[in-house]
């Protein structure tokens, strides 16, 4: 590329040397033509000038007079006329106007008056025309030398015949010196014009660099088509912002995040200024910052309606020329989806890990007493566990949950509660058989909720008037309560908390909206789960809401603590909040069993 462009030269350098070429062709055109017009406008003036002093002396009366009396004779006398009043009068003229010749026939072609006597009497040497009684101008050379001259015929005192003629001639020698002198002024025009063509051309040439950033046509044409690649190609959002803050490019992916018209649409942001293109406010700020200060914003967390995001606006220099600003638009949406299902997953087996290490622990205890030879003993406790089953989910309530693996996935996030000294248990309101036929979801929702309420439940351990629930809780025992209902295919549940509930005030579902105490847990969120719990939600055209904020005695909604004593239900609810959702097409179509027996 480098080696071609040495050949050809730069694109600048063409378009310069291209203008100069035009500008210096057209100079040089409209030069000459102007030389030719200037040199025909002087040849008509001396023309003019000639006409005007032959039909001057051709007019005076004394001339008439002698030329027609001339006319007359059959011999002329040439001693008398070479010293004659003829001669004197169309010398003197010839000397004030400077003329080359004024010379005076008569009706023959001979010289009466010539500026050399000595050919007074002989016949002119070009045609006499205006003894035919005509005015006629030309480009002759005479005896004198070439000139312009113009021929006017002398008439009679009666004005009926010709008697003679008067030539007068302007020499051409001083004819062209005048177009000479018209050339070099012209040409001084032209040079002067040059130059500041050259100064236009030097001055385009940087102008085009600048514009260009030193790319070719060819470099440019490609650059096009990258960018169209790269833009429309990428999942990524982009956002290109000029140095005077106008919107000059933006991808589709960006559009879509950031809910932005359609580039067909008259309000597209593509043009217009970047404050008044509906943008968010922080994202409008670092924008702002960046085209102002030159600063990078990197890690810029978003959420426009469903869409949460991450953005980086970075400057954008090009051989020191400020180019303005990029915004990247990173969608989060489906990795923070993946990262809670995941954490689905992991709890689950952190669950079967722990039953795995209790199981085990079952088998060593076996192993002792066989080795001790205590068969007995062995017998008994071996009876105790095939009685009690596998490892029990520290989960009260948990038979009501019939699904394999949302019972399961409850169980584990039991376990982990339990890690953490909360009290995991599935309401009594809960009535659920269906089986879970989308658990993806329905696990990341039911998760981020369950999460939420353990950590609200840990940071208000203590506090007065949480009360645990029935006889035989501990009295400060933080709990989660978790309620499910299948109706259909779709899942509704309810979880709630012993915590201090959500301030007045705060939208919880906001992106990185957090209600973080003092404590090592964060109460109802910590930026993302609730909002990402919602925006799962409403991609399957259901809701999370908050149906009980708490901080106080309830008298809302809310799951039953006491398994059914209603007396005990308000001294349950105070304090903690209730999150509710609906999750439809989670669920796959099962009958009743009620209805079956019915």
């Amino acid at each position: 590329m480098q080696h071609q462009r040495a050949v050809r030269g730069t694109f600048s350098g063409r378009m310069t040397g291209l203008v100069l070429a035009s500008v210096a062709g057209t100079l040089v055109i409209c030069l000459l033509a102007i030389v030719w017009l200037t040199a025909q406008r002087i040849h008509d003036q001396a023309e003019q000038q000639a006409l005007g002093i032959a039909r001057t002396v051709a007019s005076i009366p004394d001339v008439r007079t002698d030329v027609a009396a001339q006319a007359e004779l059959e011999t002329l006398d040439v001693a008398a006329l070479a010293e004659g009043p003829l001669q004197s009068t169309l010398e003197g003229v010839r000397e004030r106007t400077g003329a080359l010749f004024v010379i005076a026939t008569e009706d023959r072609g001979l010289r009466l008056a010539h500026p050399n006597p000595d050919l007074i009497g002989e016949r002119v040497s070009t045609d006499p025309v205006a003894l035919r009684g005509v005015e006629a101008t030309s480009t002759e050379r005479g005896t004198l030398g070439e000139s312009v001259r113009a021929k006017v015929p002398v008439w009679s005192a009666d004005g009926e015949r010709v008697v003679g003629e008067i030539s007068v001639g302007v020499g051409v020698a001083a004819v062209s010196a005048d177009v000479r002198q018209a050339a070099v002024s012209v040409a001084v025009v032209g040079v002067v014009g040059l130059g500041l063509a050259v100064l236009t051309a030097v001055y385009l040439k940087r102008r085009l660099r600048r514009l260009t950033l030193g790319l070719e046509p060819d470099e440019i044409a490609a650059s096009a088509r990258d960018q169209a690649a790269v833009l429309y190609g990428v999942q990524d959002g982009v956002l290109g912002v000029s140095p005077e803050g106008v919107i000059t490019v933006r991808n589709k992916a960006a559009r879509l995040l950031l809910d932005l018209p359609h580039r067909d649409d008259p309000d597209d942001v593509v043009g217009r200024q970047y404050l008044d293109s509906g943008l968010p406010g922080r994202l409008e700020a670092a924008i702002g910052d960046t085209l102002h200060s030159g600063a990078s914003t990197v890690g810029l967390r978003l959420t426009v309606g469903e869409s949460s995001m991450l953005a980086s606006v970075v400057p954008v220099r090009r051989d020191g020329v400020d180019l303005g600003g990029v915004a990247m638009l990173k969608d989060t949406t489906a990795v923070e989806a993946l990262g809670s299902r995941l954490d689905a997953v992991e709890a689950m087996a952190g669950a079967l890990r722990a039953q795995r290490h209790e199981f085990a622990n079952r088998l060593h205890a076996l192993s002792g007493l066989l080795a001790a030879g205590q068969l007995d003993a062995a017998q008994e406790f071996l009876q105790q566990v095939i009685e009690s089953g596998p490892v029990k989910d520290p989960v009260p309530g948990i038979d009501a949950v019939q699904d394999t693996f949302l019972r399961a996935f409850v169980g584990a996030k039991g376990v982990q509660a339990h890690e953490l000294g909360v009290q995991l248990r599935v309401g009594p309101e809960t009535s659920f058989w269906q089986t879970v036929e989308d658990p993806q979801d329905a696990t990341a929702v039911l998760g981020n909720l369950v999460d939420n309420a353990v950590r609200a439940a840990l940071d208000g351990d203590g506090a007065e008037g949480h009360d645990a629930g029935p006889a035989g809780r501990g009295a400060t025992e933080p709990w989660v309560e978790v309620d499910l209902l299948g109706d259909g295919d779709t899942l509704h549940l309810a979880v709630a908390d012993s915590g201090g509930g959500v301030p007045e005030g705060l939208d919880v579902f906001a992106a990185g909206t957090t209600t973080r105490g003092g404590g090592d847990h964060e109460a109802h969120g910590h930026g993302v789960g609730l909002s990402l719990a919602r925006r799962l939600a409403r991609q399957r055209g259901g809701d999370v809401w908050l149906a009980d904020a708490g901080g106080g005695a309830s008298g809302g909604p809310g799951p039953d603590r006491d398994g059914g004593r209603d007396g005990d239900r308000g001294r349950d609810r105070c304090g903690g909040a209730v999150f509710c959702a609906r999750l439809p097409g989670v669920l796959g179509h099962t009958t009743d069993w009620r209805e079956e027996e019915r």
